[in-house]
């Protein structure tokens, strides 16, 4: 073991594999930075670029890219309130409110960090790990995944801060919006108006772009005082304080605990698990009126598992061959065509390299950090810039990045138009983050239920009765019922008070 793990090492160590690295992850870092030019979009187009080099050389650019992309994502959701990853909604929930206090340096000082935490914690589940928490997903069967899609949803009322109603009523606008498309079983159209470009959905990126950024830009243009006046920021200190950094570290590891658990799971990801972080973050804080208007521990859980994902993926797809996400699916292609099997037996014969992925792994996460907390005084420099220069940006890049998703106008469409619906919902003062929601988990627990209950012969009880659904469900059921039990106790508290004299 000592011998594989030092030749695993030698062979991360050599500087041509280490350039490539560097490569990856400054490449990885523009593909997350760009609203709309994910990870996955930029694993896919450069993976043709290494097939002509050795495999530790092409899996470092490609590792590079993946771990220096998610984090980048959550550097416009902070600074202009935009996702640069699907990965990094739940980071612009806290983030960009932190920066409209003007703390954008510190929000993106605790996305570096935050982010190497889950990263390094994740990795060390890989390195020591990886088989427990691998057959634990291969346990997931389609009732299990309608579990897990029907916990994420049950989140609505928790994202939705003090207006409950409304965003339940944005949630299942969501789930509507999700139906559009071919029927996941029978491949009939449904709700496409007998439009072809409705045949494979409503693309989740323009939609998000659009809420996020466009409705912002409309809301900011909408608003005199902003058109007025320059938005001129303090950025403040980057690196949090001891006392603050300390505060932190809980929500870090719990985020990043509960990232690489679902970023294990097939088909789940950095998304679901972020905003599960934020919110189970949310529940056990005394301050939970913070949360989603410039928590820090907010900003930590979300940031920590998004990145956690990361190894949790990558266990998934090193030991078992099943790919944890659209990226690591793309990184099992690139393996098969360097020779390069992945599954229990890449454990037993080729274990030099399996520690090579490790440290580049980790190398990477490094690499990413250091540009994070480097470049973060450089990069908030960005709200200095006039408002009609900034908008004018977020619309064009939003634009772009729409259209290069798919290579369709009717993504560009979309975003529009959920440009308008976002503008509109912050008018109303109705929550965002449901309708992501309901728009991300729809399909997955619409489809997963039917083929549970294809299986089970239509019986709900024996899927009821399966153990992790149980669980799933009942987690569900108190995610729900959660806000209401506690207004219930606020209010009896509140009739409590202290005895009156005589």
């Amino acid at each position: 073991m000592t011998a594989e793990l030092l030749a695993g090492l030698a062979a991360v160590l050599d500087w041509q594999v280490l350039a490539f690295l560097a490569a990856g992850v400054s490449l990885g870092a523009v593909f997350g930075a760009l609203p709309g030019l994910t990870a996955t979009m930029g694993v896919a187009v450069l993976t043709p670029l290494t097939f002509w080099v050795s495999p530790e050389q092409g899996l470092a650019m490609l590792l590079g890219i993946y771990c220096g992309a998610i984090p980048a994502g959550g550097i416009p959701a902070i600074l202009i309130n935009v996702p640069g990853t699907p990965a990094s909604i739940a980071t612009s929930w806290d983030g960009y409110a932190l920066t409209r206090k003007g703390k954008a340096g510190l929000a993106l000082g605790i996305n570096a960090l935050a982010s190497a935490a889950g990263q390094l914690t994740s990795i060390a589940f890989l390195a020591f790990l990886a088989f427990p928490i691998a057959s634990f997903a291969l346990r997931f069967g389609p009732a299990e995944y309608f579990g897990l899609a029907l916990l994420g949803i049950s989140l609505m009322a928790g994202v939705s801060g003090d207006r409950v109603l409304q965003g339940m009523l944005a949630g299942s606008l969501g789930l509507a919006l999700a139906l559009v498309g071919l029927d996941p079983m029978t491949a009939y159209p449904r709700y496409t108006f007998g439009l072809s470009e409705f045949l494979d959905g409503i693309s989740f990126v323009p939609v998000m772009i659009g809420l996020f950024g466009l409705g912002e830009v409309l809301s900011q243009v909408s608003d005199r005082r902003a058109r007025a006046r320059a938005t001129k920021i303090e950025i403040g200190r980057v690196v949090p304080k001891a006392r603050d950094a300390r505060s932190l570290v809980g929500s870090a590891l719990s985020g990043a605990g509960v990232g690489t658990m679902v970023g294990a799971i097939p088909a789940a990801g950095g998304d679901i698990g972020s905003v599960i972080a934020w919110e189970q973050a949310r529940r056990t804080a005394k301050d939970k009126g913070q949360f989603g208007k410039g928590s820090l521990r907010g900003l930590a859980a979300s940031c920590s598992a998004c990145n956690a994902a990361i190894g949790g993926a990558m266990t998934t797809m090193l030991t078992l061959g099943i790919p944890g996400d659209a990226v690591s699916a793309i990184l099992i292609g690139a393996l098969l065509i360097h020779g390069i099997q992945p599954g229990p037996l890449l454990f037993a014969n080729n274990q030099a390299f399996v520690f090579s992925i490790v440290f580049l792994l980790v190398f990477a996460c490094l690499m990413i950090m250091v540009v994070g907390l480097l470049g973060a005084r450089p990069l908030a420099k960005v709200l200095s810039v006039p408002p009609p220069l900034l908008w004018a940006g977020i619309i064009v890049f939003g634009t772009v990045g729409s259209y290069a998703l798919n290579n369709a106008v009717a993504d560009v469409w979309a975003m529009y138009a959920a440009g308008l619906l976002g503008f509109v919902f912050r008018r109303a003062r109705i929550p965002l983050g449901p309708l992501v929601l309901g728009l991300i988990l729809g399909p997955m627990m619409e489809s997963n239920l039917r083929r549970a209950l294809i299986l089970s012969g239509g019986d709900w009880l024996a899927l009821v009765a399966r153990p992790i659904v149980a669980v799933f469900l009942a987690a569900a059921v108190l995610s729900i019922a959660w806000p209401w039990i506690r207004s219930r106790r606020s209010a009896s508290r509140s009739n409590l008070g202290p005895p009156s004299s005589a």
